[in-house]
């Protein structure tokens, strides 16, 4: 069995949660005997090498297009179905702003690649997506789809709802590396007993409210990440309110090693975004004995239940009070071992080829 992965094009320019997904799952399809190539969206491909195409991100449709309308074999994708309409909505600036309010989530990201293209000269690869916008293609893509790859059932519910088509799908988990985030690492004695928050630096993953909620108290925050390309106002912010207290501190870049060792010493990690469908630190941190505090908005608590504590994204006394929750309370011992039993790449890799596996078999 030979799989193409087909990403969109800014993946390593600009890496996210699915670049993490996209290289984890290769691996271990890999390891279980299965060809993976990947290839940018921007790349001329020869299709018929391959017995399935697989994509990543739904939502840009733009990248996926001209790959299935020019080939006839069977694809599936990994929808990563996000949805930030309430973030634009209530907190963008200027235009985006404006327009956020006046036209809906399908028209904002259609106007958005408009854009880009005008702009940036970010060439629009598709002309179905030209002529017939975001939504429609969205929805052409999901019913030709063999299959949709969510990471949840609730994400496949909310795309059902949002785009009112039912097409066929398996829930593919997304997991981390016990071989990097294991009992094996060393606590890193600087970050004894903090809060943490690992992930990109960007007004969604909703930082500036977490260091507002922690103002003004006895707890040492730390946030790791790297900032957001289109975010960088909203990085300088959150780097001015952070230079103003001597309990936070903003550290760009930490490698997967180091991070395994800051997780254990630390005592709890937050994602209080505007949207998860899962979180990639938050399992992390899990296994590596935090307690961990999320936000409502998403699909986290079909992953975590009763084992995390929630947090509303915009309301600060909420994160600080879930915080606060987290910090006093033992650590959840159960939370480790459901993320050791259900959330690794080795499930990934085996949910994956089943559902490759029914594909074919269907094709004889």
């Amino acid at each position: 069995m030979k799989i193409l992965f087909v990403t969109r094009k800014t993946l390593n320019t600009s890496p996210g949660g699915d670049t993490v997904q996209i290289f984890s799952t290769a691996r271990y399809l890999t390891k279980l005997g299965i060809k993976v190539d990947i290839k940018s969206s921007s790349e001329i491909i020869n299709y018929t090498e391959y017995d399935i195409m697989h994509f990543f991100n739904i939502i840009r449709p733009d990248d996926i297009l001209p790959h299935i309308l020019k080939s006839t074999i069977p694809f599936v994708v990994s929808t990563i179905f996000v949805d930030y309409s309430e973030y634009e909505k209530n907190n963008r600036r200027g235009i985006i702003g404006i327009a956020s309010r006046l036209f809906s989530s399908d028209q904002m990201e259609y106007i958005k690649a408009l854009g880009r293209y005008l702009i940036n000269g970010d060439k629009i690869n598709s002309k179905f997506y030209l002529l017939n916008g975001h939504r429609a293609s969205v929805k052409k893509i999901a019913s030709k789809a063999k299959m949709l790859l969510p990471n949840s059932r609730s994400e496949y519910y909310r795309f059902v709802e949002a785009y009112n088509i039912d097409a066929p799908y398996m829930p593919i988990v997304n997991a981390i590396d016990l071989s990097v985030f294991n009992s094996d690492a060393e606590p890193n004695p600087m970050f004894k007993n903090e809060i943490l928050c690992v992930g990109r630096i960007e007004g969604r993953k909703n930082q500036l409210n977490l260091i507002k909620a922690l103002i003004d108290t006895d707890f040492k925050l730390t946030i790791v990440g790297k900032p957001s390309p289109n975010h960088m106002s909203y990085f300088n912010e959150c780097k001015l309110l952070v230079s103003k207290h001597d309990n936070m501190r903003i550290i760009e870049h930490a490698s997967h090693d180091q991070l395994a060792s800051i997780y254990l010493a630390a005592k709890v990690h937050v994602l209080p975004s505007w949207f998860e469908t899962t979180g990639l630190s938050s399992l992390e941190a899990a296994v590596m004995d935090c307690n961990i505090v999320v936000t409502k908005k998403g699909d986290a608590e079909e992953y975590f239940r009763d084992m995390a504590y929630y947090c509303e994204p915009d309301d600060v006394g909420s994160i600080r009070n879930a915080v606060t929750k987290a910090f006093d309370n033992p650590i959840d011992t159960r939370l480790k071992i459901h993320v050791q039993n259900n959330f690794t790449w080795e499930h990934t890799a085996a949910q994956t080829l089943s559902a490759y596996e029914k594909i074919l078999n269907n094709k004889k």
